[in-house]
């Protein structure tokens, strides 16, 4: 008997097949970005507001390439994420796991708690809702 693809793409549709490539994409273009603005840009809006909007972005789009469809609450849900992370922040998860000294740790996880960042967080998953449903009013 054949194997028709991976277990993951089985029993997915063309269209399921199409958005996990344009969510790789936008994944994969937001990462540069969020990139080049943490390596380059200095200021006192772009990085720590619009970064912080993008990070949601990105998860999302990462989270969609591998749930395509039938994910009404994902912006919900990554929200939740980016909060427990922020709230980890608050209590010093970088140190609590003994890796204050690492920079890449320091980077990925955060080391400073701000209640501004949970606002940006709920600003891009506002965005993203708001994507969510004109995508599916295109589709319904």
């Amino acid at each position: 008997m054949k194997r028709k693809g991976t277990f993951a793409m089985r029993g997915m549709t063309e269209r399921d097949k199409k958005l996990r490539l344009l969510y790789g994409a936008a994944f994969l273009v937001l990462m540069v970005v969020e990139t080049l603005i943490a390596l380059y840009v200095h200021d006192k809006v772009i990085r720590p507001y619009v970064g912080d909007m993008l990070v949601v972005l990105v998860v999302y789009c990462f989270v969609r390439i591998f749930i395509p469809v039938k994910a009404r609450l994902m912006p919900l849900y990554v929200f939740v994420f980016a909060a427990c992370v922020e709230v980890l922040q608050y209590f010093d998860l970088v140190t609590l796991l003994g890796l204050s000294g690492n920079r890449f740790a320091r980077i990925v996880f955060g080391s400073v708690f701000d209640v501004k960042d949970l606002a940006c967080y709920a600003a891009g998953c506002l965005l993203l809702e708001v994507w969510e449903r004109r995508i599916r009013r295109k589709i319904c």
